[in-house]
């Protein structure tokens, strides 16, 4: 299947079994705005705990805070949001369309990476096992010619980008012969920055009300509390702060479903540490955080990291943890050595001090910060589309299975009666009130049994647990595995414990 067509399933998926709704629908929706349903809410809500205890309850030294949407404004000010949080956009004359002028060269940068693991998968495939992958990268003259070219223009494009050379932008665009994607043109306008934050004002009439900003990143609420985080909870470098919740941004180009939106919800955590031993946790949450994305079994080869050359003004190291999305690699999470940037600029503009005292060294110093911030939205569609599946069956029939990662399905268990008669529904009514305690579970009674467990295969659910006429007899189920479609007997009483077994956090995460 074509990777456009993937992605449009993936889309009409979420909407058909209650994932994703496109938000005010009836009255035509919003631009990149959208809704969780039933079932959405539910996944990203245990995304979000996936990720809160991996964090919070496995480290001893990392906290979480819930600070403030609406900030005193000195605050983007302080950041740097103010003054640098633009995108540089271009215009299509013809197509009318805008694109962000980065993303552009980007993507086509991406096509020029695939040229060249084309070519080594050719060569792959010509010399079998005896293939020695960074040798041939090393050495081939085709890929070594697509390597420095892809660096090239990254690194140009890097350059102007920080020199605000707008021009020269355009000017790679042009030189490169990059089209429009939709339409194929090549008729451009300059390129422009944008500032991103959405403005919004506190009081209670025009005259007297201040002007505000929607947070555009959670990180900022955690650096204005580093201090009141540290003494209440006697915190010692180093140390972590964690936060969950939502922020905007005006993204004027805001595309490719959930991946791009005007609002959406960050997990961010900052690792405070003393000066000079930043590049060491650099190192090791770059390791951590690749380890976490693995546990869930998307697939290893899905991951890659990629090295910023164009760097924040915060930051003297950063990378992305990219993921294969239906439209190609993409950035998932960020992993950047901020430096003291954030504090002493909020010491400068407040006029308070935010340093900490170490009691081994016997000095008074403002920590550096490591972070790491992943987009809940972005891991939900990496999620969702990755798990998305037509299966060819033996019978030659087929079958649509979301297979979600059970820890975080919504849906943990569909508990269904073989018939709505002869005290089977009771029986699964009973089963219902036992689980619920615990797990999300759902009761069907309609369709023949097949249908049932083909529907409960679409929406994710790891388990189909059936009670038939056996059951009154011997107080046994059937248990039906959502991946291999294996069935097996087992007790009322051993359900509860098949389940733990298969969802615990202790199982996924250790």
């Amino acid at each position: 299947m074509a990777n456009e067509d993937l992605f449009k399933k993936v889309i009409s998926h979420a909407k058909e079994y209650g994932y994703v709704f496109a938000s005010s629908e009836i009255y035509d929706g919003l631009s990149a705005v959208y809704d969780y349903a039933q079932n959405g809410v539910e996944l990203k809500k245990n995304i979000r705990e996936y990720w809160w205890r991996s964090m919070v309850f496995m480290h001893q030294n990392i906290v979480g805070i819930d600070a403030s949407i609406l900030m005193h404004p000195t605050t983007w000010k302080a950041s740097g949001h103010v003054d640098a949080f633009n995108d540089p956009l271009i215009d299509n004359k013809d197509s009318k369309k805008r694109y962000r002028a980065d993303v552009l060269i980007e993507d086509f940068c991406e096509k020029i990476n695939k040229k060249a693991q084309k070519e080594i998968a050719k060569a792959k495939k010509r010399f079998g096992e005896s293939f020695n992958e960074e040798e041939f990268k090393s050495t081939n003259p085709r890929v070594l010619g697509y390597i420095k070219q892809q660096k090239e223009i990254i690194e140009r494009m890097a350059s102007s980008l920080e020199a605000e050379d707008l021009a020269d932008v355009k000017l790679l665009i042009e030189e490169l012969g990059i089209a429009d994607p939709l339409t194929g043109s090549k008729n451009w306008t300059d390129v422009k920055q944008f500032n991103l934050m959405f403005g919004t004002k506190l009081g209670a009439s025009a005259e007297s009300a201040m002007d505000l900003y929607l947070r555009p990143e959670t990180a900022q609420g955690i650096f204005v509390n580093f201090l009141n985080v540290q003494k209440t909870g006697r915190m010692k470098i180093p140390f972590g702060i964690a936060q969950t919740g939502k922020a905007f941004r005006n993204e004027i180009v805001a595309r490719q479903f959930i991946f791009r939106m005007r609002e959406f919800e960050q997990m961010e955590m900052q690792f405070f540490v003393r000066p000079g031993e930043e590049m060491k946790w650099y190192e090791y949450w770059k390791e951590t955080r690749l380890k976490w994305h693995h546990s869930l079994g998307l697939g290893e080869e899905n991951y890659r990291f990629h090295d910023h050359e164009k760097m924040a003004h915060y930051a003297n190291a950063a990378t992305d943890i990219e993921f294969n999305f239906p439209f190609g690699f993409k950035e998932l999470e960020g992993i950047h050595s901020r430096t003291d940037f954030d504090l002493k600029a909020h010491e400068e503009h407040s006029g308070k001090k935010l340093q900490f005292f170490d009691h081994e060294t016997n000095k008074n110093y403002t920590p550096y910060v490591v972070e790491t911030s992943i987009g809940l939205d972005r891991m939900f569609l990496a999620i969702f589309s990755n798990s998305l599946k037509t299966e060819e069956l033996e019978d030659g029939s087929s079958r649509v299975v979301l297979k979600l990662p059970a820890i975080l399905a919504p849906i943990k268990a569909a508990v269904l009666p073989l018939v709505k008669k002869d005290g089977l529904p009771d029986i699964a009514k009973k089963i219902i009130e036992d689980l619920q305690w615990d797990y999300n579970v759902t009761y069907d009674e309609k369709d023949a049994v097949g249908r049932r467990y083909r529907r409960q295969d679409a929406v994710g659910t790891p388990f189909c647990i059936t009670v038939d006429h056996q059951t009154i007899e011997d107080e046994t189920v059937t248990i039906r595995n959502r991946d291999t479609m294996e069935q097996e007997r087992i007790k009322i009483s051993e359900i509860s414990k098949k389940l733990e077994d298969t969802i615990s956090y202790k199982k996924w995460l250790k």
